[in-house]
Formats: structure tokens, C-alpha cells, sequence
């Protein structure tokens, strides 16, 4: 029942509620991107969802558009800011995400949307995570973040289809709180934020909920 109809029922309260609370947050972040970022002030990116429906995905902006002599987007690394690291270690950069809940397209929590280009490189098992809507944050996301492989971050997202409650979900909105207050795992070894999927390597062992 929770999974079926009580779970997207919150989602849209929650959102709702949210994003009006935080408007004046919103506008300041708003603001704040435009001065040190210029505009576009929110980035918009296509992403798998829901039975792999493309949807499109809204962030405040980050990262500067530096470009090489080539005419080349530059590394992550060289284009994320100190006021961009910031933005993405609070998860404020996320926030716009709330719409995307409101409108259907996500839920608070549930496997992170990642890139279509991606689509084709999941095994069987790995595609599993759009079961369901993608989430602002997800079982993977309190445990390891970007700091952990792919094999088991889908792992993780697997894990979590197979064990929806609205308990679970509680433990892992509170701790991401927890997640984002300390400022864990941001980045992974090889990258500014994560290295990219370059394809499944097969299924990995189980995580039990504890």
C-alpha cells in the first residue's frame, strides 16, 4: 500500500509544502548563482526515470561554461567553483529537485537519476532501479555516496526496490540530513564528483537493511 499510493501521496505534500517554505531560499540561491555563476541559473538535463522515461531534471548551476582552445567543455574539476563546491557539499544545488517531486517525476527518496547515455550499459539486475521514480536521495546516497563503486551503488538501489517502507524511507531522509551536515563523501578518488559509468561488470553481493 505505502509503495503503491501513500508513498507518492507524501512526495506531493511534502514538496508542496517545501517549496513554499523555502521560497525565500530558493530566491536567495537564485540570486546568489546568477552573481557568481551567470545565467542560466538552473541547469536542465535530460534523465531516465520511472519505467526509463526521460524526464528533464532541475539544478541550480554549479560549474562555469570554460571552455578550451578547442572549443571543449574544460574537466568538472577545472569548472566547479568554491561557490559551486559549496552548493553541491550543503546538497542546496539539489533543491530545485522539489518540482521535479511535485510534478511526478521523482520522489524524496528512491535510486538518483542518473544519465541517459547510461541506459544501454546496465545489466539486468542494474536496470531494475527505474522500477521506480528516481529520488532526491537514495539508499546509496547514506551509504557511500560518490565515494563508492557503481557495481555497488546499483547494488544499494536494488536493495532498496525490494525493500520499500515508509520506516525505511523515514531512516534515510534522516540520515542524509546527518550525510549532508557532515559533508561526506562528495567526490569520489578519481573525480571532482563521479567518475563516469562505463558499463556493468555483473551483479554484485546483496546488502542487507539492517
Amino acid at each position: 500500500m505505502y509503495r503503491k499510493y501513500y508513498k507518492r501521496i507524501l512526495d506531493f505534500t511534502l514538496a508542496l509544502i517545501s517549496m513554499i517554505v523555502l521560497l525565500p531560499i530558493l530566491a536567495l540561491i537564485a540570486l546568489l548563482v546568477r552573481i557568481k555563476l551567470g545565467s542560466p541559473v538552473i541547469f536542465k538535463q535530460d534523465r531516465p526515470g520511472l519505467n526509463e522515461k526521460i524526464f528533464t531534471l532541475y539544478k541550480f548551476r554549479t560549474m562555469t561554461d570554460k571552455k578550451d582552445e578547442e572549443g571543449e567543455l574544460l574537466p568538472d574539476g577545472e569548472r566547479l567553483t568554491k561557490f559551486g563546491k559549496w552548493l553541491r557539499s550543503t546538497s542546496l544545488d539539489e533543491l530545485p529537485e522539489l518540482w521535479n517531486i511535485l510534478k511526478g517525476d521523482m520522489s524524496f527518496v528512491g535510486p538518483r537519476p542518473l544519465l541517459v547515455e547510461y541506459l544501454p550499459l546496465y545489466n539486468e539486475q542494474q536496470k531494475r532501479r527505474h522500477e521506480i521514480r528516481p529520488g532526491l536521495t537514495g539508499y546509496a546516497q547514506v551509504n557511500g555516496r560518490n565515494a563508492i563503486s557503481w557495481e555497488d551503488r546499483f547494488q544499494l538501489d536494488v536493495d532498496y526496490i525490494e525493500n520499500i517502507s515508509f520506516y525505511i524511507d523515514v531512516r534515510i531522509i534522516l540520515a542524509s540530513i546527518k550525510t549532508v551536515i557532515a559533508k561526506e563523501n562528495i567526490s569520489s578518488e578519481s573525480s571532482a564528483t563521479m567518475h563516469a559509468f562505463k558499463g556493468a561488470k555483473g551483479n554484485c553481493s546483496k546488502h542487507e537493511f539492517e
